[in-house]
């Protein structure tokens, strides 16, 4: 198993300004991490390669991978210009990627709005859907890249749909980044989804989450409504409701030895939230081992 941290964890210090990306780097080393996923939020790499190249060397230069780049998408779109304009700039993306060093890239497919992401929506979008992603994934084949979509986003978010898409893409490169913890966001036990999809992921997320019941919860300020009402709030890898001991267990018994990555999203200092969540991943790796 490979322990890191995506950049995405330390968005809370980015934005602020307190740490660049190259800081970020350099803190995930610092953590004795393995690996870093690149997240491009708060700052622009298709437009900038010469931070890519920054990137890249820093974490060469500090003795981490990059194992996976990860980047938005959606292929909803009213024309097909629209359409295709998305996949032309995720195939940037993919560039992107190859010039970093990442062997594995995630961009998300779909969004829609709460209403219409009923099965019967995610029916009609399919084809379009399966479409874009085989072809971004044929253009990465040609670096070595697997690309990989996310249990995401409220639409593409329950384990059997991402099965659904990876399934119909049909392409040995194309993959799910599979998120533990993101599946509370529609209800679905964490532990159920993973048994769905472990077979078809390039990179394992822990993240976990506080779950309580509406009357539970008498401020809602800072919480995450589910699709069924419910709320959730970001934790430190845990610290919260998802049974993490559980998971590791199952994914270690399943015989996956990949990439694991830590995506914090909580209200604490960021810093602290990634450094215990990561040694908090280890530690239950090697517990299990024993």
């Amino acid at each position: 198993m490979k322990a890191g941290i995506s950049s995405y964890s330390l968005n809370q210090a980015i934005q602020s300004g307190e740490m660049t990306i190259l800081d970020v780097v350099d803190y995930v080393a610092d953590v004795g991490a393995d690996h870093i996923e690149i997240v491009p939020i708060g700052f622009d790499l298709l437009e900038n390669p010469a931070l890519v190249d920054e990137i890249a060397n820093r974490t060469r230069a500090r003795g981490l991978e990059i194992s996976n780049y990860a980047v938005g998408a959606n292929f909803i779109q009213e024309t097909t210009e629209e359409y295709e304009s998305v996949i032309e700039t995720v195939k940037k993306h993919v560039d992107v990627a190859s010039r970093l060093g990442a062997s594995r890239m995630r961009h998300d497919v779909a969004s829609r709005k709460l209403e219409e992401t009923s099965f019967a929506f995610f029916e009609e979008d399919l084809p379009s859907l399966v479409a874009a992603c085989q072809e971004i994934a044929d253009y990465a084949s040609q670096y070595n890249i697997i690309t990989s979509v996310e249990n995401h986003g409220f639409y593409i978010q329950a384990s059997e749909r991402v099965q659904r898409l990876v399934r119909a893409v049909n392409r040995d490169n194309f993959k799910t980044t599979l998120d533990i913890g993101n599946f509370l966001c529609v209800d679905e036990d964490p532990l159920v989804g993973v048994a769905n999809n472990l077979s078809y992921a390039s990179i394992v997320h822990f993240k976990d989450f506080y779950c309580r019941k509406s009357n539970n919860l008498p401020i809602k300020e800072g919480w995450l409504q589910t699709s069924s009402g419910r709320y959730l709030r970001g934790a430190i890898v845990g610290h919260g409701d998802v049974a993490i001991s559980e998971i590791v267990a199952f994914i270690q018994e399943k015989g996956y030895d990949g990439y694991v990555s830590i995506e914090f999203e909580g209200m604490e200092d960021c810093r602290i939230g990634a450094k215990l969540g990561l040694q908090t991943i280890k530690q239950l790796w090697k517990e299990q081992v024993k």
